[in-house]
């Protein structure tokens, strides 16, 4: 199977080495390793250069952080733009729902504008260079992200580690585009009714790690090995025999992102 979205670069090296050791006694192939920063990106293409055809990188910024300024934005697309062909996707992009929330708890305010302007610039990239998008954005902010997606005429978008109202889901699932589960759909009931009605052939298997899980992943290192319980458990919620189920993860991965 494949990893759809793990952040690589954030383990430490002696746990990158083991990982990626690792995957060829686990039945991991690959992984799709998305990027925070500008750092975050030179550091996965250097993965990608120590690893070739296992690591899979994304480029892009990431909208839980604090807004970048004009000359980190300029520096990380120019970036981008001489590093074209080996981009895969442009990613992790989007919007901001969780600093927002947290910030509203505080009484401050977030500029919402200026992370909308932040991501139609990345979504331009991609539809001038013809990539997918892996996109960061749940609830209410999923509706935007359709909507910017619609006018920048993206069609192939990643929504990762998805969670929304059923009418956003329909409109998404009704679009072509894809999302990816993690390791909670063993545990959360949000995300198995997700499971239940979202078409078979746009959904993949991710570990979003190193962040870590609960349940029967609590206090282990999170590691891509873990696509494969994702696999079982998306199996017996489609009532679909396990190895199926792995090789239409595992395919609609490789069909999304062109691997």
């Amino acid at each position: 199977m494949i990893d759809a979205h793990i952040h690589l670069d954030q383990y430490s090296d002696a746990d990158i080495k083991r990982i990626v050791k690792n995957m060829q006694f686990s039945g991991i192939e690959g992984l799709v390793c998305v990027s925070t920063n500008l750092e975050s990106s030179m550091a996965n293409l250097a993965l990608a250069e120590r690893y070739p055809g296992i690591i899979h990188p994304a480029f892009g910024y990431h909208p839980e952080n604090p807004l970048p300024n004009e000359e980190e934005v300029s520096r990380l697309l120019s970036w981008m733009e001489r590093k074209a062909p080996r981009i895969i996707a442009v990613g992790e992009i989007g919007l901001p729902y969780y600093l927002r929330r947290q910030m509203a708890k505080e009484g401050r305010s977030l500029d919402l504008d200026a992370y909308v302007q932040l991501l139609e610039r990345f979504l331009s990239f991609a539809g001038q260079h013809g990539k997918p998008v892996v996109l960061h954005a749940v609830y209410e902010d999923a509706e935007l992200a359709c909507d910017l997606l619609e006018r920048y005429r993206i069609r192939k978008a990643h929504f990762h580690w998805f969670k929304g109202a059923k009418h956003t889901v329909r409109k998404m699932a009704d679009r072509g585009y894809y999302i990816s589960f993690t390791p909670d759909l063993l545990y959360e009931p949000e995300i198995m009714e997700l499971a239940r009605s979202y078409p078979l052939d746009q959904v993949m298997a991710e570990t979003d790690g190193p962040w870590p899980f609960e349940g029967p992943f609590a206090g282990q290192l999170t590691q891509p090995a873990m696509v494969l319980k994702v696999a079982e458990a998306w199996s017996a919620i489609q009532g679909i025999a396990p190895e199926e189920a792995r090789c239409r993860l595992r395919e609609n991965t490789k069909r999304f992102y062109g691997i």
